[in-house]
């Protein structure tokens, strides 16, 4: 696919096929993910890439349990107030989906970071791992593969990284399904580039 087009139209797919991705895709997928750009290039990220139907399963069950606690965070909780219909109503019920059928994705990566010893994750950490992520979906959509980011599963940190022989001094940055969508890709709703790109200085349009 042209770049652009795959940049353009790759959104956060829920709502996913339980058929299997081939192994030659996933592997095109996790190659392009060691491809990313990370801190000092030390690549301190590593991958977990869960097809496991059982890990999947208990994956699924930590994950809804996470989704009850995140609906008592006040913007979620003020979004299930919301008309179905509404931007947010629809945001909502997407993810409810994934609350409810994560387990069925055929694959699930958690995505993680190392960290030096004595030095706390910040905002910061996430530069040396997010660009891999979004490398992740985007060859991905280049591949007709859903995905999306979510980082719900840290409310259940703990089980997860149980579950997976994660070490403790590894952080587990974000989980992302993948599989053959039910739906369609396409051009996400964004504000528009002269609402958010300033020039030279803040306020400004682009």
């Amino acid at each position: 696919m042209d770049f652009f087009d795959v940049v353009t139209t790759q959104r956060a797919m829920r709502r996913l096929k339980s058929d299997a991705i081939p192994e030659d895709a996933l592997r095109r997928i996790m190659d392009a993910a060691i491809c990313a750009p990370s801190g000092g290039n030390r690549q301190n990220w590593s991958f977990v890439v869960v097809r496991d139907r059982a890990k999947r399963a208990r994956l699924g069950e930590l994950y809804r349990e996470a989704w009850g606690e995140l609906m008592k965070v006040p913007y979620y909780a003020g979004a299930a107030k919301e008309p179905p219909d509404s931007p947010a109503g629809k945001m909502l019920a997407s993810a409810r989906h994934l609350a409810e059928h994560l387990g069925e994705a055929p694959v699930i990566v958690l995505a993680c970071v190392s960290l030096d010893p004595g030095v706390k994750a910040s905002l910061t950490t996430g530069a040396s791992i997010y660009p891999a992520v979004q490398n992740i979906m985007l060859a991905a959509r280049a591949l007709d593969v859903g995905s999306c980011i979510t980082t719900i599963h840290r409310f259940r940190d703990a089980q997860v990284k149980e579950l997976l022989a994660i070490p403790a001094d590894v952080e587990t940055a974000a989980l992302i399904p993948l599989g053959y969508p039910l739906g369609k890709f396409g051009r996400p709703p964004r504000r528009p580039v002269r609402e958010v790109a300033f020039a030279d200085r803040w306020g400004l349009a682009l």
